[in-house]
């Protein structure tokens, strides 16, 4: 696809507009192999911004034309994306009989919009209206994105501007997932690096937490994610547990969590481990109960085993389980997704995450064609409702949610929790309350100074691990990163 545009916008803001219509495509400067070309002309004046969308598909051709005046709600790029987002919409909507339930919001967090509104004093009601009216969001679509906006500030709170977060990548799984497309490592030599990379880990863990106490931060959780980190041995979890314990005082952290992940590296001896060192969260994901739609999907693990893995973290003790689950699997239909969604609503989790199948460019699935991208997602939209209806119905809320380029239907991931079992280090990092440290191969630290004041814009700075594990086995990049950390926090905070 070739995208044009003549004004003062970058054309990657129209680009991902268009992939809501077009999931799957590819953009260049030429003219496009599959005929599709979009035109967008843009005016300003003292009122606010005109926008002219004209799309092409080899012999059709359709045109929309929106105007945005200022208002007190939105900045002036702000009314220029509008009028925009809603030229684009009417343009490409006409031409594909289609309109997206998130409206023109194609970001990663359709709530910030909510939120930011909320910060600034309006109501509840008004901020749903202005999502409805001005961002072309479907009405559930933004009480959705009202509720978990409000849900988050209440637990977020008055932030704490030295609050921090540590991240702990295990990059390594037993098998790959043919939706997956994470740096994780599968292969009998990699997963053989598996006690070196441990080793350098825990050095690194050392350092930095030696960094953060030495800044005077307050570390507020600890994820450990992957990957799959319970494919380490139980003598692995305790050597990687153990060196968190020893460098904070895990008592004060408000979660620990160990994304333990696939039911098939489940084991009682492992969570007992976990829970000797203060582990308080665990994930066990089945993301199906069909195991025809597992097997699809290259997961290697059965409903039973699920249950099993499910039952070991139950009886462990430890606090929260999560459970994950995934809307429009391949094979997957309503029948077996709400039959599913039922069984997991009788176990009671304390949390649930429903997200949404995502198309990703490195995944295997991508082999079975393109036809895998999917417009209007089937019967995602009614399974995407199940859940949400059936989770507030069972006492479960939402309180975070993010949105995936490429999703069945363009829809949505939502996290649901019952009262008080909210997973913190989830909205800390989406939602940029503060810093994440992040230790490991494929991790990304995330520096952020929270805005003290409504309208203001958060400072952020990522700092980036390497990529593969034996990079970072090779290059020894611990000191230079804890430097980096110790920069931003003097030239932000005075530290």
């Amino acid at each position: 696809m070739k995208v044009n545009v003549d004004g003062n916008l970058n054309k990657y803001y129209v680009q991902t507009l268009c992939m809501v219509f077009f999931p799957g495509v590819k953009f260049s400067d030429d003219d496009s192999e599959d005929g599709l070309e979009i035109d967008v002309r843009i005016a300003e004046d003292e009122e606010g911004a005109t926008a002219d969308a004209v799309l092409r598909h080899f012999d059709q051709v359709t045109r929309a034309t929106h105007k945005e005046n200022f208002k007190p709600e939105f900045t002036s790029e702000r009314t220029l994306k509008i009028a925009v987002g809603a030229a684009v919409i009417a343009a490409a909507g006409d031409l594909v009989g289609y309109r997206p339930s998130w409206g023109m919001l194609t970001g990663v967090r359709p709530s910030k919009v909510a939120t930011e509104m909320l910060r600034k004093g309006y109501s509840k009601t008004r901020v749903k209206k202005l999502l409805a009216s001005e961002y072309f969001v479907i009405p559930k679509k933004a009480s959705l994105a009202t509720e978990v906006a409000l849900n988050e500030a209440a637990i977020i709170g008055e932030p704490d501007p030295l609050g921090c977060s540590l991240y702990i990548s295990i990059p390594f799984c037993p098998t790959r997932c043919a939706y997956c497309s994470f740096v994780s490592y599968t292969s009998q030599r990699l997963l053989s690096l598996i006690p070196e990379y441990i080793e350098r880990v825990c050095a690194d863990v050392k350092e930095t937490l030696k960094t953060i106490n030495e800044l005077g931060l307050h570390l507020k959780t600890v994820y450990i994610g992957g990957g799959t980190p319970t494919i380490l041995t139980p003598d692995q979890i305790r050597r990687l547990l153990s060196t968190v314990c020893e460098g904070t005082d895990v008592s004060l952290l408000e979660e620990f969590t160990l994304e333990s992940g696939r039911p098939d590296t489940i084991t009682a001896e492992k969570f007992a481990v976990a829970k000797e060192y203060s582990v308080d969260r665990v994930c066990v994901n089945p993301q199906s109960l069909c195991d025809e739609v597992l097997a699809g999907i290259g997961r290697e693990h059965t409903s039973a085993e699920f249950f099993r893995a499910y039952d070991i973290a139950r009886e462990s003790g430890i606090k929260y389980i999560n459970t994950d689950l995934i809307v429009g699997l391949p094979g997957d239909n309503f029948r077996t997704f709400s039959a599913t969604y039922d069984k997991i609503l009788q176990l009671r989790p304390d949390n649930i995450t429903v997200h949404t199948f995502c198309v990703k460019k490195a995944s295997d699935i991508l082999r079975r064609g393109s036809d895998i991208y999917s417009l209007r997602g089937g019967d995602a939209g009614k399974c995407v409702d199940y859940s949400q209806i059936k989770s507030v119905q069972a006492g479960y809320k939402p309180y975070y949610m993010y949105r995936q380029k490429n999703t069945v239907g363009n829809f949505e991931n939502v996290g649901f929790a019952l009262e008080g079992a909210e997973g913190r280090y989830n909205i800390y990092m989406m939602e940029e309350i503060h810093s994440i440290f992040a230790v490991g191969a494929g991790a990304v630290s995330k520096m952020v100074k929270y805005p003290s004041a409504a309208g203001e814009k958060p400072v952020i700075r990522r700092l980036f691990n390497q990529k593969y594990p034996y990079e970072y086995l090779r290059e020894d990049r611990s000191a230079a990163l804890c430097d980096s950390y110790r920069e931003f926090y003097r030239e932000y905070y005075d530290l």
